[in-house]
């Protein structure tokens, strides 16, 4: 079940061990794709021999489905074509929006009866017939003196994992793993950064039509959400108030556009801000409610959007916690002939593609 969400958490939460070889790594989002080319394990072992990104149609990803096979195969066998990347094995994700997460506590039990015990549970609140859903589990842990285990179970809808499968077959590609977007940010970070096993650290990735969380907690997901908000509101408020295009307004909102300086744009990005920040604060808010007694330490973002100026100091402002833009390629190796400035300057946008980078087939 290579190309399903077979042992997608085993690694997202595992050790960073991994087997050699050279694969394509796919983060496609409902406005454009980005893509590198990696070879070799984890760690300063994980080589980029390859990235770039496309623009796709508007129309091409709805409702976390690609619903226009034909039109994103041929824009990534465009983009293959044009970075030079020679790995046919690829490895993908699906958005968070089209998961369901469940976190269990069951009784201490064989394998067996584990299995039939998470099916009977997943019976009673995934809205659809198991027949059509791709469903995983993990033990997360063994709690002895309640004789418990926590097991963390994650399903999709069959349709929605064979829309990107098909999608990259097409594409001439052999899918490998698909991951969700929440894990690939978990496995980028613990990739980048040294681990803790105190701090709670929040990972928001800005899409372009919402935005998805993962917090952490000793490094350990504890809780994921999405945030109904992205770069599209941003690019939205521009083509409104500037008549500029959707293409313009991109550059706009970076504060690189010759024709339209910051000062000019920046009370209509400001509401935007503010904003996605209630929106965030929000989503955080059912985590505190949950942990009363833990603080966030940390939030990392990324994603294009998260390079918008000014965005990130107003987010720590109004979250009154500290925000950094992720860097994701702090341990990896950025091999000879690719364009490391090009790179570095649009490394958020390329964090779930490296936390895909890392994982493997037949993690465990």
């Amino acid at each position: 079940m290579a190309a399903s969400l077979s042992k997608i958490l085993n690694a997202s939460l595992g050790s960073l061990f991994r087997r050699d070889g050279r694969y394509v790594s796919l983060d496609i989002g409902s406005s454009s794709l980005k893509l590198i080319e990696v070879e070799g394990g984890s760690g300063s072992n994980l080589v980029i021999r390859a990235f770039g990104s496309a623009t796709l149609p508007p129309t091409a990803v709805q409702n976390n489905m690609i619903v226009e096979p034909d039109s994103v195969a041929g824009i990534i066998r465009g983009l293959l074509k044009k970075v030079g990347a020679s790995a046919r094995e690829a490895i993908t994700a699906v958005p968070g929006p089209a998961v369901i997460i469940k976190k269990l506590q069951l009784p201490s039990q064989s394998p067996n009866e584990l299995e039939n015990s998470v099916l009977f549970e997943a019976g009673n609140f995934i809205p659809e017939s198991l027949e059509n859903v791709n469903l995983d589990y993990m033990v997360t842990d063994v709690l002895e003196k309640e004789r418990q285990f926590e097991v963390l179970l994650v399903a999709v809808k069959r349709d929605i994992i064979n829309s990107y499968t098909n999608t990259l077959q097409l594409a001439g590609l052999e899918p490998v793993v698909v991951d969700v977007d929440y894990f690939a940010l978990e496995n980028m970070y613990e990739l980048s950064y040294p681990p803790s096993e105190s701090q709670v650290v929040a990972l928001v990735n800005i899409g372009a039509r919402y935005s998805c969380m993962n917090i952490l907690r000793g490094g350990r997901s504890t809780f994921t959400g999405d945030v109904p908000v992205g770069g599209k509101e941003f690019n939205d408020a521009l083509v409104r108030n500037l008549g500029v295009s959707a293409a313009e307004a991109e550059v706009i909102k970076l504060g690189t556009h010759p024709a339209h300086p910051l000062d000019q744009v920046e009370p209509v990005l400001q509401p935007v801000k503010e904003f996605l920040a209630e929106e965030i604060h929000r989503a955080l808010s059912f985590f505190w409610t949950a942990a009363t007694d833990e603080q966030i330490s940390t939030i990392f973002v990324s994603g294009g959007t998260a390079r918008v100026p000014g965005l990130v100091s107003l987010l720590s402002e109004r979250l009154e916690v500290p925000v950094h833009i992720v860097n994701p390629l702090t341990n990896v190796t950025v091999a000879g002939g690719v364009d490391r400035a090009a790179l570095e300057k649009d490394a958020p946008s390329y964090a779930i593609a490296v936390g895909l980078g890392v994982r493997r087939p037949g993690d465990k």
